[in-house]
């Protein structure tokens, strides 16, 4: 090896091993903690039950009729009705007096809704607490700045607002000050194994992340370093392996050099592998651009005008007696040209209904025809269980689902809520890529290891085994950089001298 790559191996083994060292550890963590993030289940269930007007004042709500429109839903804020529209990316036009993503709307008077009052934050947190079983009440709501917990959702909802219960998982929540929503939620068993694995894991500290673009580059050369570190060092791991004296092959060191050196030969390769997958976690220079499923979710669900849903949202007060009073959220679905209301309990389940207010299951000759825009369809199943690229990590995914596979250049796969119509997932040949040379190699993510614990008891040794590489080099490397400024500083003093 080249004398100026072993010395760049040898420092890098000092500041890039300790960080390796550092992901293994919190790699552990993550394995059974993730990072603390409010799903869109938890949040529904933090909703009230739906208490809607006979007559919502729909016709008052100032948005242009022709005004393409993403989605809209209603659900309660602090024991009032309000409708939130998200206008669509392409809309030319903001919406009059718009405050909020979505704006929002109270939908007794159709007037927009302003920051919610300190007496409104005290009656969202209560009914947060009370669809999720906490016992205790909140404190009353406090302003507060971007915190650990915060960086992603912070500026989009600025001010904060932190609740903070009494309860035994010691629960906080976040409320947004511009729309009223819970955004984030919190306890002090995620919080506590948060800094011990996906904060170090991700390199999230907030002072990094709250820079995206800096925290992008940070995490990408650290990584490449990272890869750097560990090909000079199978290298170098190779080339010293010796034929001794009664003529085994084997490695010519002793003692904690020899574990790192045995160890590295056999788990290099995989060191290798989990550091050029976490690369690739932050696609780098754009490598694995994906645009799957973004013009097929177009197609699929088309932009209504805003006059098309004022009079499909006509009928919510119907759909929420329908459902006797157990909807938390009232949602458009529109597809194939038409458009659908959904009503989701708290529990998540979601039931379908047509523009009038009637019930209207999903069916299967419904939605080829929505998928008739599309390019020409290759299949069309119905999943009960989770298949290769589409499936939970830490808890199962939404079943069942229809598999579109379409037969155009990409060979796009489309996974649809079946109860919905909505597009849940999308998959070119970028995004399939990405899943197997990111979720794949990094997580061991293969059909046949999913099943725990058996990928459990392959992971955790194999992450153990890297460790140790990892720490004995950090380890050697230190104590290497040591002596050799030790001897250059004696070599530089002056003779006679002590």
């Amino acid at each position: 090896m080249p004398r100026a790559v072993l010395i760049a191996h040898r420092w890098l083994g000092v500041f890039v091993g300790l960080l390796m060292t550092l992901w293994c550890l919190s790699g552990f963590v993550m394995i059974y903690v993730d990072y603390p993030r409010l799903e869109p289940g938890a949040q529904v269930r933090g909703l009230a039950p739906l208490r809607l007007p006979a007559q919502a004042a729909l016709g008052a709500v100032d948005i242009p009729a022709d005004l393409p429109i993403t989605s809209a839903r209603v659900e309660m804020r602090a024991g009032r009705p309000v409708l939130r529209v998200a206008p669509a990316a392409s809309a030319d036009r903001p919406i009059p007096q718009m405050r909020t993503t979505p704006a929002a709307f109270d939908l007794e008077t159709g007037r927009p809704l302003g920051p919610p009052s300190p007496a409104e934050l005290r009656r969202i947190a209560a009914d947060f607490a009370k669809g999720h079983g906490i016992a205790s009440s909140a404190q009353p709501p406090t302003e507060t700045g971007m915190d650990q917990w915060t960086v992603q959702t912070y500026r989009r909802n600025a001010p904060l607002y932190r609740a903070d219960y009494g309860d035994p998982a010691v629960t906080e929540i976040y409320i947004s000050g511009t729309s009223g929503e819970v955004v984030q939620r919190t306890t002090r068993f995620q919080r506590f194994w948060g800094w011990l694995g996906a904060v170090p894991h991700w390199l999230y500290p907030t002072i990094l992340r709250q820079d995206g673009a800096l925290w992008s580059q940070v995490v990408i050369w650290t990584s490449l370093a990272g890869c750097f570190l560990t090909m000079t060092g199978i290298w170098a791991g190779i080339v010293r392996v010796r034929r001794r004296r009664d003529g085994t092959i084997g490695s010519p060191y002793k003692g904690l050099w020899w574990w790192h050196h045995v160890f590295g030969l056999f788990f290099g390769l995989l060191t290798l592998t989990w550091a050029a997958s976490g690369l690739l976690s932050m696609n780098p220079w754009g490598l694995l651009d994906s645009m799957g499923g973004f013009a097929e979710r177009q197609r699929l669900a088309g932009t209504p005008r805003w006059s098309e849903m004022r009079g499909a949202l006509s009928a919510a007060a119907k759909v929420s007696e329908q459902r006797a009073g157990t909807a938390v959220r009232i949602e458009t679905a529109p597809l194939g040209g038409r458009l659908f209301l959904l009503a989701v309990n708290a529990d998540g389940e979601t039931r379908r209904f047509d523009a009038k207010g009637t019930a209207a299951p999903l069916r299967e000759q419904e939605l080829r025809a929505a998928l008739a825009g599309t390019p020409q369809l290759a299949s069309l199943d119905l999943l009960a269980e989770e298949d290769a690229y589409y499936y939970g990590r830490k808890s199962p995914a939404r079943l069942p689902v229809w598999r579109a596979v379409l037969k155009d250049g990409e060979q796009t796969r489309l996974y649809i809520d079946a109860a919905s119509g909505q597009l849940l997932r999308a998959f070119d040949r970028n995004g399939r890529s990405y899943r197997w040379l990111q979720d794949g190699l990094h997580s061991l993510d293969f059909p046949v290891l999913r099943k725990r614990p058996w990928w459990d008891l392959v992971v955790l040794p194999l992450l153990a085994a890297v460790t140790l590489v990892c720490a004995t080099g950090t380890w050697m490397a230190w104590n290497k950089v040591l002596r050799d400024w030790r001897r250059w500083r004696r070599r530089r003093r002056p003779a006679g001298s002590r």
